[in-house]
């Protein structure tokens, strides 16, 4: 966390834009996901002026170079322009960008720098532009955020017993241990074989890809603290 009383300045840091809304008449508040400051909060004044305004430069999905300056918790952005080509999303994959930004935003603490993620955002960025398999970029995004924030899945080995998942059995995850073995008839449980796809990032079969879905949600929604994502409902009211 930076010093309250510490004066920061920071210069053209690579960042993509996580959120934005209107403050006061000409400014905006913006959230950003940057490489090596991590999410960070700050006010670009004056930004919404004019042809000469920041506000169509401080889009979602486009790689930004943003520069800083102020003290304590809200800085105020000094300069904005483009760090590269400009990411189209269209139709489904919007939404999906907007559920990674949004999980960004509600997960990921302020200052926590994680240049490893922004990577693997940029990359799933670039899946859901170019129209692949959208369930398979979600999840392995969503994998590699939980892994970042020390909340990892533990996908190999059964949580009571050690042994190794056996793809034919059914499991239950339990988010503080791992997963067990389940009933038969528990109406949660999902496949041995689902947990090793999930380790190994391969989504190739619809019951993978439906059991992979309700056991990230499952995960999520723990650490979201059982608050509805307003991407997902967004989602629902498009369709």
């Amino acid at each position: 966390m930076p010093d309250a009383g510490a004066a920061t300045r920071v210069l053209l840091d690579s960042a993509y834009l996580l959120h934005r809304r209107d403050y006061r008449e000409t400014s905006l508040l913006l959230e950003l996901f940057t490489l090596q400051h991590g999410r960070i909060g700050l006010i670009a004044k004056g930004a919404r002026r004019g042809k000469a305004g920041l506000a169509p430069i401080l889009q979602p999905f486009r790689p930004l170079l943003a520069s800083w300056a102020g003290r304590g918790e809200l800085a105020t952005l000094t300069h904005a322009e483009a760090g590269g080509a400009d990411i189209r999303l269209r139709h489904t994959a919007l939404f999906c960008g907007f559920y990674l930004n949004e999980l960004l935003v509600r997960l990921l603490p302020l200052h926590d720098p994680h240049p490893e993620l922004v990577e693997v955002y940029r990359t799933a960025l670039a899946g859901l532009a170019a129209g692949r398999d959208l369930e398979a970029v979600l999840r392995r995004f969503e994998l590699a955020l939980l892994e970042c924030l020390g909340y990892g899945l533990q996908l190999t080995a059964d949580a009571q017993t050690g042994d190794a998942i056996q793809p034919d059995r059914l499991y239950i995850y339990r988010i503080d241990t791992g997963p067990i073995i389940a009933d038969s008839d528990d109406p949660v449980a999902l496949h041995g074989a689902t947990l090793l796809a999930l380790r190994d990032g391969r989504f190739d079969t619809p019951e993978l890809r439906t059991e992979s879905k309700r056991l990230m949600r499952h995960v999520l929604a723990h650490y979201l603290e059982g608050r509805p994502l307003k991407s997902r409902e967004l989602f629902r009211n498009s369709t």
